[in-house]
């Protein structure tokens, strides 16, 4: 008999409005942090900010790429600037921008994405960007953060205030379960252990961790103890957790809303191979673009839902 941890939530909650959540209450516990946006105020859920703190928040338009040089500059004078607009526009529409302005003269920029991956839906490929942790953990200095729930990205967006150096902050827009502790302390570079387990090792972020903990349980109706443990940072990468974990179960799954290229999976198996080498599988969109769709619809046809995960760790379980 597998013991489980029990994991039960009361609602679902996007993770945009603990972004706005936590923003709004920086707002009111740092005079020095001031807020951008370009024309997706409601979207981003920066309208508490914006009505509470109208001096300390620029609408600068559908100027993404003026709003990073805004932002670059307002951190000259002490300003701690959060940028929002969705995550196809903060990454790949103004990466120049970004490493010139922002990463290669290490400001204090927080760069704040919302509705990234293919949970927007039936916005289409156009917008599902899956490409944008790979392009930002690549940037010198540039920490990664995406974190699972409301209240998760609520403390993740408070955090960032108190870290000296630029910040990418990845969430979306769809409701998800909210199983977090609301007084959670959020530590940068520091992943949680949802689950202990000794067969195999489930290394999610994002949308995926609910998921994650799913699978372990139905692996565990299997006869299979799975380890689950939220990878809220993937830059830096809390090598010493995975590398613990690796330890004892001997074989990896890694799950992520995004390109199989360049994510959270490329990280730990890059950690793996300059350490201990053990089998993985990656559970990630396998080359390729959106489309327009439900949430739900995409996440189970590129292959990001439960059943996926417990696949994939049937078959690592296999390999070992």
């Amino acid at each position: 008999m597998i013991t489980m941890k029990k994991y039960t939530y009361t609602e679902k909650k996007d993770t945009r409005s603990g972004f706005g959540a936590g923003l709004s209450e920086l707002g009111k516990k740092n005079p020095n942090v001031v807020a951008l946006c370009a024309d997706l105020t409601g979207s981003l859920k920066m309208d508490a900010f914006q009505k509470e703190f109208p001096e300390r928040f620029i609408q600068v338009g559908i100027a993404e790429a003026n709003m990073i040089g805004i932002a670059a500059g307002l951190t000259i004078g002490g300003k701690i600037p959060f940028t929002g607009t969705f995550a196809n526009f903060s990454t790949g529409r103004v990466y120049d921008q970004i490493r010139q302005s922002v990463a290669y003269s290490g400001k204090n920029v927080k760069i704040c994405a919302s509705h990234a991956g293919l949970t927007l839906g039936e916005d289409g490929a156009t917008h599902q960007i899956l490409e944008d942790i790979g392009l930002m953990k690549m940037l010198p200095g540039m920490t990664v953060i995406n974190p699972c729930d409301f209240n998760q990205t609520k403390a993740a967006t408070m955090a960032i205030a108190d870290h000296k150096g630029p910040v990418y902050l990845r969430f979306g827009r769809p409701t998800v379960p909210n199983f977090t502790p609301a007084d959670q302390k959020f530590e940068i570079g520091k992943a949680v252990l949802l689950q202990e387990g000794s067969d195999i090792s489930i290394f999610a972020t994002g949308h995926l961790v609910w998921k994650a903990i799913e699978a372990a349980e139905q692996l565990a109706e299997k006869g299979i103890s799975a380890e689950v443990i939220n990878i809220h940072t993937i830059k830096p990468l809390d090598e010493e957790a995975i590398l613990n974990s690796v330890a004892k179960t001997k074989c990896i799954v890694s799950a992520e809303e995004h390109q199989m290229n360049g994510g959270l999976g490329d990280s730990i198996a890059q950690l793996l191979s300059r350490n201990t080498p053990y089998p993985q599988e990656y559970v990630a969109v396998n080359d390729s673009f959106g489309e327009s769709g439900t949430p739900d619809e995409l996440m189970t046809k590129y292959g990001l839902d439960t059943v996926n995960i417990v696949e994939a760790a049937m078959k690592v379980f296999n390999r070992k």
